[in-house]
């Protein structure tokens, strides 16, 4: 792991323990938002058991190409999409679908902390597995249900996607190049929506955690993905119910800070970001047209903002004279916020994302090198660091440690299990 002079390292090896530790997540989740909330959990040390389906596991494990390189060359069965969400985890094959296996879920859940699933509405609980059933077994237990809309509503029946959340959430119609250039509505490049409920799942949870210590009580968590997306609209959406105007797409550029948007130089794209007046003079002075710095049209934001149409045009016809590297070097220099629109290439070989422990390896049993590279956890904890401990587990490959560890099962049971089909086994 590349993370040299960083105050708090993290590594699979770290004799530190994280402020989770001693915590067990029954991790009922698929594909991201949960997976993305328990993974954090992960990192900062509690113990989190994965349910899986016995024979194709979690779905995004068949999201690919690309999938992990075998020792042969080969692709395994290792998605690079699972494997973004899935560290720090025990995976455990169960099958839903038998009163044995829900027994076992039920007695995993009985000595768990936390309960995490994204199950439609009510398919838990006619399992006997809803928060009633398990607080039963459990009073201390922590419950949180990740659904797209929410167990209340008319929509809380209906499937949630990140793409129809971002679609039906409103940030796809403030995302892309405006209309008067041929834009149309366009979702943000990653699963932004999964993400940030997994986000907020997680704070939800360290908060019910923190009741728990105080109160001894468990609690109910409903939260979805749509409430998530609506609330990070955050000041798009507080400019509409403040003025009642629905936001425009603006492709790069800011709705209330003007110039803040990428600006073409001789050989390709910069961002700048100018974030109060003097920046803009200062902008102004290094690119040569101090003329616009004085200009009366331009001299606050507020001016900028009401005159953008007029003042972008003119910058841009001084940043294509030189290259991007010239402006970003320049503009550093004279604390003008800049910076180059780097591909995934060239963010994985920054030096400041590689000195922040941004990209890790860690070791793998399938991979063609051993190791598998991973993204770093952003969180830097000056007592408590994060543990890289585990890489995403195969399929089931952690069933016999966990039933035999948390539920004391012989080998010989868990061996019969498997051959009666109610959890599979993996290769520990």
């Amino acid at each position: 792991m590349s993370s040299s002079g960083s105050r708090s390292q993290a590594s699979p090896s770290s004799s530190h323990k994280g402020p989770l530790d001693g915590l067990v997540v029954l991790d009922l989740s698929r594909i991201l938002a949960g997976p993305t909330c328990t993974q954090l959990l992960g990192d900062m040390g509690a113990e989190v058991i994965k349910i899986e389906h016995p024979a194709r596991g979690d779905d995004t494990r068949g999201w690919g190409p690309p999938f992990l390189k075998g020792k042969d060359g080969e692709d395994t069965r290792e998605s690079a999409y699972y494997l973004s969400s899935n560290r720090n985890k025990r995976s455990v094959g169960v099958n839903m679908g038998s009163e044995e296996g829900i027994a076992i879920l039920k007695e995993l859940a009985a000595k768990a902390d936390i309960v995490i699933e994204n199950f439609k509405v009510g398919d838990l609980t006619r399992k006997g597995l809803g928060y009633d059933d398990l607080h039963a077994l459990n009073p201390r237990l922590i419950y949180c249900s990740i659904t797209g809309f929410g167990q209340t509503g008319p929509y809380a029946h209906r499937a949630g996607y990140d793409a129809l959340i971002q679609a039906m959430g409103g940030i796809m119609s403030i995302t892309g190049l405006p209309e008067e250039e041929g834009g149309s509505p366009m979702k943000i490049g990653v699963g932004i929506a999964d993400v940030m409920c997994g986000m907020y799942a997680s704070s939800a949870i360290l908060a019910a955690l923190h009741h728990r210590e105080a109160s001894g009580e468990g609690q109910y968590i409903d939260i979805s993905l749509m409430d998530c997306q609506v609330a990070w609209l955050i000041n798009q959406g507080l400019s509409y119910l403040t003025n009642g105007k629905v936001p425009p797409r603006l492709g790069n550029a800011h709705p209330t800070i003007v110039p803040y948007d990428t600006f073409p130089a001789a050989d390709k794209d910069f961002m700048v970001a100018v974030g109060n007046d003097g920046q803009y003079q200062r902008f102004c002075e290094v690119l040569g047209c101090c003329e616009l710095a004085s200009d009366p049209r331009f001299v606050t934001n507020a001016d900028r903002v009401r005159h953008r149409a007029e003042l972008v045009p003119l910058l841009r016809q001084h940043t294509i004279t030189q290259n991007a590297a010239h402006w970003t070097a320049a503009l550093e220099a004279v604390g003008v916020p800049c910076g180059p629109v780097n591909d995934l290439e060239s963010v994985f070989n920054d030096p400041q994302v590689l000195h922040r422990g941004m990209k890790i390896s860690l070791p793998h049993a399938l991979s063609e090198d051993g190791q598998v590279n991973l993204i770093g956890n952003p969180i830097k904890f000056s007592s408590t660091p994060v543990t890289y401990r585990k890489a995403p587990p195969t399929l089931s490959e952690g069933s016999m440690e966990v039933l035999t560890k948390h539920l004391g099962k012989s080998i010989e049971e868990v061996h019969e299990y498997a051959e009666r089909g109610i959890v599979s086994l993996g290769k520990e």
